[in-house]
């Protein structure tokens, strides 16, 4: 298993560090481990899937 930062999520799926941020704690992007400084690491594989369903339901 692959862990992305908030950074990399962003990045991944093209909006703002603090939009992605709200989707974890909102519980539509789930962490599966916080680093050293308690931010959230991010399963790649939840990320690509997250991202295939915001597409067709009409975006992020």
């Amino acid at each position: 298993m692959a862990l992305m930062t908030v950074t990399e999520v962003a990045e991944f799926l093209g909006i703002q560090d603090v939009r992605v941020e709200r989707l974890e704690r909102e519980h539509l992007l789930i962490s599966k481990e916080k680093d050293a400084d308690g931010n959230p690491l991010f399963d790649e594989e939840d990320v690509k899937r997250y991202k295939t369903f915001a597409e067709r339901i009409g975006g992020i």
